[in-house]
């Protein structure tokens, strides 16, 4: 009995053991439950990674998608006479031609067919130049015999109701229709819509004894007070210059006109050289003559009883001539084209220059793909920057100046031999061409988005109105007729400029924090502080973004001296706060080092703030004239003030490095053999020592580079604004901080507690264990602390929304504006036209902050694997 209840014994207890060793069936299925719902759960979240980035994809592709031809027509119209004029409406339905004896011939654009036919009375005289409006409905024509004719040619649209519609209609095509010169169009509605011209010949104007050969025509002023110019050209050369201001009287409707000319100053040219182009802007205060020379002269007419030759400009090479120009809408580019095909555009710029009589130069902007033959003919769309150029072989090719691409190489087929003249439809989406016989092609087209290419997008074009190429985001404008400029360059820049200020003043806060809380403080603070900086991160940005809007920038603004000895106050009285608690005996600093701790860093802190505040005006008025504001500016005082601040920290530095290599040891022996009091007020005067010897050398270094001629004002430092990057730096890094300090905590106490014990057995110092075993233990995870920190603070909308200004400019100057892209989407995103360029440019500006997330955290996993690495073989 008493060898086998042992025996007994032992094999329960086996038993039992074998059951606790055994997993319960129940702890199974949860398991691969738990493994499932994970592994879905992963999959899921790739695949809605995936299905972001595909929509993305799906909207942007159309941007780059090139232009579709619909189709074209031929035909001739029954004409002996050299067409020397035409005009289309925007539906591509009712055309206009006007031939050099009179006769205005009335068509339909898809099939040719005759409309009406009417013939004006020139009095025998022949058209020899003629040139009309940007609508092209209002037309001048010059004659042989010196005068001039105003003439309206256009088309008006109106609508029918189908019980309204007239009897005796003739079909067209399976779409329109035509009864006493007017063509009907059912629209979506089941009403019609309905074509008529606006034939109109004024009376004879005389301008010159000889013929004119090259003339235009504006009308410009206000609805109330229009001004309708023309330039004229003679065979002599003599350019002239008519105005007549129409001031119509609101209440009576009549109108009073007074209507001066003005003879140009000759253009001097030589024996042989003729007159080829004369352009004029729209509130006649310019005229630019083209001249087979190969120049293009510019008058000023802004003192109309003193005009003036402005300048002279050699626009194509020696013994090429120039044959056609024409501005692009708002006419501040000007369109040349030349003898042997070159297509160029010149900016009239304000450069300052004495050579001129306004300050202004004709500068060569663009040069476009060049055609194979001379051009003959130029014609600018109505509502974009594009235009239509025609060379003498028959090519028709249409341009897109801002893009600086040719979005269609079309040809004609019939006789290209005979000089033709074409217009660009007013919807852009389509061109005609009629030759002087009469010849008419038309081609349908559509080009969604002829204005972006990867160019526009990503690199440095010249704007019109710009001095030189930039990088430019203003997608909309007071004015349609202003280029949109869409490119991705400031907006990345600003998302970077903005995250690099927020990272600045997160990261050394949040680390230093992290560092503290997990390797000095007492654990009862360490409860308090920690959750008390998670529920920062629970603040809604939006509100963080009205509070920086509205109460730290004005607060900023007004008390930026105070600001700028915050940098600066702030870490002295950690500094001070710390050696005085150095100072205490090691029994009373052993007692309270705790809470009573942390209470006398805060007050320490806080007393150097409110000593900041109160010398912020007489450091102000000390370094800065008085008015920081103003000195930024650079009106006043030079950069030395403020190169001294930022160099004071560097100073502080490299004078603490040099003492620690010259002295360090000797330093070390001398503290050691004191007690606690003593050696900390030792200590503390040496660092007020380093600190005037590193101001010192600051105030030096500063007047040094003042002496070379370098300021920083222009540079990081510029004209102050009130909404900017400093203010955007502040609150962003408050929004980021909780991120950082959280992660970084964490990674730190996850540091195994033996390396501490033995790192402080070997003798290290808590900071020095903290410094060279536990941080670089934490690295990986303190590393991704900090990166996802600078994923939130490039990804973060509402507080730039709100508080930096929305200037998408390109400058490091912390105290101006910015636009990130997310703020940029969030801003226009509203307002954009579906499936329009801006709408899609503004997915485009979303997928690559998508793309600029996705190689950040990419290069942060693997920085951080390699320090997983490294802390592994620790």
């Amino acid at each position: 009995m008493s060898d086998t209840a042992p025996t007994g014994t032992k094999a329960r207890a086996a038993q039992a053991r074998r059951r606790r060793m055994t997993t319960r069936a129940s702890v199974k299925i949860g398991e691969r439950l738990a493994g499932g719902i994970i592994t879905v759960g992963g999959l899921m979240v790739i695949v809605a990674v995936l299905g972001i980035m595909v929509f993305l994809v799906r909207v942007v592709v159309p941007l780059m998608a090139g232009g579709e031809l619909h189709g074209s027509v031929r035909y001739q119209l029954d004409t002996d006479q050299d067409i020397v004029w035409i005009n289309g409406d925007e539906f591509q339905t009712f055309g206009l031609a006007l031939a050099a004896e009179g006769r205005v011939i009335a068509f339909h654009i898809p099939t040719g067919t005759e409309i009406t036919r009417t013939q004006w009375d020139f009095g025998g005289a022949g058209v020899t130049a003629v040139a009309g409006t940007l609508e092209r409905d209002r037309i001048a024509l010059g004659f042989d015999d010196g005068s001039v004719r105003f003439a309206t040619l256009g088309v008006t649209s109106t609508s029918t109701a189908r019980r309204n519609m007239p009897s005796g209609l003739t079909e067209l095509d399976a779409r329109d229709r035509t009864v006493e010169g007017r063509i009907f169009t059912e629209v979506g509605t089941g009403d019609f819509r309905t074509l008529d011209g606006v034939i109109d010949l004024g009376e004879s104007e005389p301008v010159s004894d000889v013929a004119i050969v090259a003339v235009d025509y504006r009308i410009g002023g206000t609805r109330e007070r229009p001004v309708i110019a023309f330039a004229t050209a003679d065979a002599e050369g003599q350019v002239r210059v008519s105005r007549s201001r129409v001031q119509i009287n609101m209440m009576t409707g009549a109108e009073t006109i007074t209507t001066t000319t003005a003879e140009l100053p000759p253009l001097g040219l030589e024996a042989g050289v003729r007159v080829t182009g004369i352009l004029m802007s729209g509130n006649a205060d310019r005229v630019m003559v083209a001249a087979d020379d190969g120049y293009i002269y510019r008058y000023d007419l802004r003192d109309q009883n003193n005009p003036q030759l402005a300048e002279r400009v050699r626009v194509a090479d020696d013994g090429v001539a120039v044959t056609a120009m024409t501005y692009l809408t708002a006419e501040d580019a000007l369109v040349v084209g030349t003898e042997n095909g070159d297509v160029m555009v010149w900016f009239r710029l304000q450069t300052g220059t004495g050579a001129t009589t306004d300050g202004r130069e004709l500068v060569r902007a663009r040069t476009h793909a060049p055609m194979p033959a001379a051009i003959v003919d130029l014609s600018e769309a109505q509502r974009a920057k594009e235009f239509v150029a025609v060379d003498a072989e028959g090519n028709v090719w249409v341009y897109q100046s801002t893009a600086d691409q040719v979005l269609f190489r079309l040809a004609r087929s019939g006789d290209v031999t005979t000089p033709s003249t074409a217009m660009i439809f007013p919807r852009g989406n389509g061109v005609m061409l009629v030759s002087q016989g009469g010849e008419v092609e038309a081609w349908q087209y559509s080009q969604r988005h002829p204005e972006v290419t990867l160019r526009v997008l990503f690199g440095q074009l010249w704007y019109e109105g710009y001095s030189e190429p930039a990088f430019v985001w203003q997608s909309t404008a007071a004015v349609d007729s202003a280029e949109p400029k869409y490119s991705l360059i400031p907006l990345i820049f600003g998302t970077f400029k903005a995250a690099f200020y927020a990272m600045i003043f997160a990261v050394p806060i949040a680390l230093m924090a992290a560092i503290y809380t997990s390797e000095f403080v007492d654990r009862r603070v360490r409860g308090t502080v920690k959750p008390m900086m998670e529920m920062m991160e629970s603040l809604p940005t939006v509100v963080l973004g009205f509070i920086a809007a509205l109460v730290l920038a004005p607060l900023v603004e007004e008390w930026i001296g105070a600001v700028l000895l915050g940098f600066f106050a702030l870490p002295m009285g950690l500094m001070i706060g710390a050696f005085a608690w150095q100072t205490l005996p090691a029994p009373v600093a052993l007692r309270y080092n705790g809470f009573p701790k942390f209470v006398l860093m805060g007050l320490s802190i806080l007393i150097t703030a409110w000593v900041a505040m109160q010398l912020g005006p007489l450091l102000e008025r000390a370094l800065f004239h008085g008015d920081f504001k103003q000195w930024t500016t650079g009106r006043t005082g030079t950069g030395t003030p403020f190169m001294f601040l930022i160099l004071l920290p560097l100073s502080y530095f490299a004078v603490a490095w040099s003492f620690r290599k010259q002295f360090g040891h000797h330093y070390r022996d001398l503290i050691g053999g004191m007690d606690r009091s003593r050696a900390g007020m030792v200590d503390a005067g040496r660092w007020l020592a380093l600190l005037a010897v590193a101001m010192g050398v600051s105030f030096l270094a500063a007047s040094a580079l003042t002496a070379v001629g370098y300021d920083p004002r222009g540079s990081f430092i510029d004209s102050y604004q009130q909404r900017n990057a400093l203010v955007v730096g502040f609150i962003m890094a408050f929004a980021v901080i909780p991120n950082i300090y959280t992660l970084a905590e964490d990674a730190l106490n996850a540091v195994p507690g033996h390396l501490r014990a033995a790192s402080l057995a070997c003798g290290a110092t808590p900071w020095q264990t903290a410094r060279w075993v536990v941080l670089p233990t934490a690295a990986s995870g303190v590393f991704s602390a900090v990166m996802m920190g600078m994923g939130r603070a490039v990804g973060e909308t509402m507080i730039v929304v709100m508080a930096a200004g929305n200037t998408p400019i390109m400058e490091w100057n912390i105290f101006s504006g910015l636009r990130t892209l997310s703020a940029n989407i969030a801003i226009e995103l509203p307002e954009a036209v579906r499936d329009g360029t801006n709408y899609r440019v503004l997915f485009l500006a979303a997928l690559t902050l998508f793309v600029m997330t996705f190689v950040i955290n990419t290069g942060a996993e693997l920085i951080r694997q390699r320090f997983r690495k490294r802390a592994f073989n620790l």
